[in-house]
């Protein structure tokens, strides 16, 4: 009798659900999107109560869609939208300010004053944040994670400080807000990944950090407690699908889509295009400590056994294309994107685009950064600005592999997923610029695989990530196809370019 995993991925822009059988086939798909608000420049928020709502729906629509009852159903995965803050009260569930986003850079000037601070460490020896921090976390300071977002809440909204203290509020990242949702507010969780994107997290002893927590003030009753990615995460209620059904999986997204890729070997890198664009090289037990501005993350955690990898975060990437779009009106559709680049041939006449809308991220970590476009002539065409936007998110990979590399993580080739890679010319200059092989799966929603693979290991259909890597299929690699000098030349082009954004 076939078994159900019933995948939950809660993403910046949209929440989806996908029905997938034992076997790793989709056997259904619900998508609802959402709005977000920037209610002052470098300020994103988003409404819980639509991440939940939305959430919700979508689960109920794959069910209906693939004409299954709730009871069909093993066990739920949940992946989600790393850093992104919530506060809720521990007894209404109600938050107490709207969920702040990963690309919100409102702690910025916070950030630059805890450049220059120094914490006492547990050994009593005074260190610098700066040293600290990616020592303990894996992390550098910056806006993007979760500790300062949480700082600012506690700091800014009248009385949550106090009912902090008196432990009265819940603080999590999506994936920790919906298992509460789900579960009735019976269980407050997370998974060993979201936590070492907080800030907040040794992710060498897996435990919140007491040093960091006094620093910000933050108290320990607010955090949740830290499981593995394959685990019992509470039974949702009956209430919400019509069936009690286990949480047995759970990871941030980045990191789900590296388990979607099955890159369960250390030196295998994928790299994901949605929002943003996110690179993970699987760099197994050991955690390398990067000397080139990368993270140093949790990759997974599996029955106790921690896997760890160097990551690379570019802020801005699909949702740059939605901006042409939306605010531009250069296109109508994503699908004008690859007949803009046929049009072109791949030649974006001189023009180079560096999509800082929110800040520059690895390896530059420059919050101020703003975005820019060079190389206009009169001659400059729609097709050409359309092609320099889509060759940004290459440049921008190759900057990232050259960083691990540089820290010694061999990249031979590279898996790749998310809405921009169904671009067979995007996946071309991808090989073409960072010199490698690309692969691209028959199912490019590896996020959500992810989070129905360690479900399923959860709930014992397989034993273990090996065994569970025959749910990834390849549909069709990429090959460079350009000379290496050119490579470097467009490559030069582009640092050049940068540098424009970054002065």
């Amino acid at each position: 009798m076939t078994r159900y995993i019933l995948a939950l991925d809660q993403g910046t822009s949209s929440s989806r659900a996908i029905v997938y059988t034992d076997a790793g086939d989709v056997v259904s798909h619900a998508q609802e999107d959402f709005s977000t608000s920037f209610p002052e420049d470098g300020w994103v928020e988003q409404d819980p109560e639509v991440l939940w709502q939305t959430t919700l729906s979508s689960a109920r629509n794959a069910l209906a869609a693939a004409d299954l009852d709730a009871d069909d159903v093993v066990g739920i995965g949940i992946t989600n939208q790393r850093e992104t803050t919530l506060v809720w009260d521990r007894h209404s569930g109600e938050c107490v300010y709207p969920a702040i986003v990963w690309q919100d850079r409102r702690t910025a000037d916070r950030c630059e004053i805890m450049s220059k601070e120094r914490v006492t460490t547990e050994t009593g020896e005074s260190v610098s944040l700066a040293e600290y921090i990616p020592e303990v976390t894996g992390l550098v300071i910056d806006p993007y994670f979760s500790g300062t977002k949480l700082a600012w809440i506690l700091d800014n909204v009248p009385g949550a400080r106090s009912r902090a203290e008196a432990g009265d509020l819940c603080f999590g990242t999506v994936d920790s807000y919906l298992i509460w949702r789900l579960t009735q507010g019976q269980v407050h969780a997370t998974d060993a990944t979201n936590a070492s994107r907080t800030q907040l997290f040794d992710i060498k002893s897996q435990i919140w950090n007491e040093v960091l927590l006094d620093y910000f003030g933050i108290p320990r009753s607010l955090l949740p407690e830290v499981r593995d990615n394959a685990a019992h995460f509470g039974v949702i209620s009956e209430r919400w699908l019509g069936a009690s059904i286990p949480i047995t999986g759970v990871a941030g997204d980045q990191q789900a889509a590296l388990i979607g890729q099955a890159c369960f070997a250390p030196g295998e890198v994928k790299s994901t295009y949605g929002t943003g664009c996110f690179v993970i090289s699987n760099t197994g037990p050991v955690p390398i400590a990067s000397s080139q501005n990368l993270l140093t993350t949790v990759a997974y955690r599996i029955r106790g056994q921690v896997t760890y990898g160097l990551e690379g975060s570019i802020f801005t990437a699909g949702v740059a294309i939605k901006w042409l779009r939306d605010q531009l009106g250069l296109i109508e559709s994503a699908e004008e994107t690859s007949l803009a680049y046929r049009a072109t041939g791949g030649d974006s006449g001189g023009v180079f685009v560096v999509p800082a809308f929110t800040g520059l991220g690895a390896p530059h970590w420059q919050a101020d950064a703003r975005g820019l476009i060079t190389g206009l002539t009169l001659d400059t065409s729609k097709d050409q600005i359309v092609t320099a936007f889509l060759q940004a998110v290459g440049y921008q990979t190759e900057e990232l592999l050259r960083a691990m590399a540089a820290d010694g993580a061999k990249v031979g080739q590279l898996r790749v997923d998310g809405g921009m890679v169904v671009n067979d010319e995007v996946c071309q200059f991808l090989a073409d610029v960072l010199g490698v092989v690309v692969e691209r799966p028959q199912d490019i929603e590896t996020t959500a695989r992810g989070a129905a693979t360690l479900a399923a290991i959860g709930v014992g259909l397989y034993e273990d990530l090996a065994s569970a890597a025959t749910m990834w299929a390849r549909e069709r690699t990429f090959a460079p196809r350009i000379t290496e000098t050119q490579r470097l030349e467009l490559i030069a082009a582009y640092g050049r370019a940068v540098q424009q954004a970054l002065a």
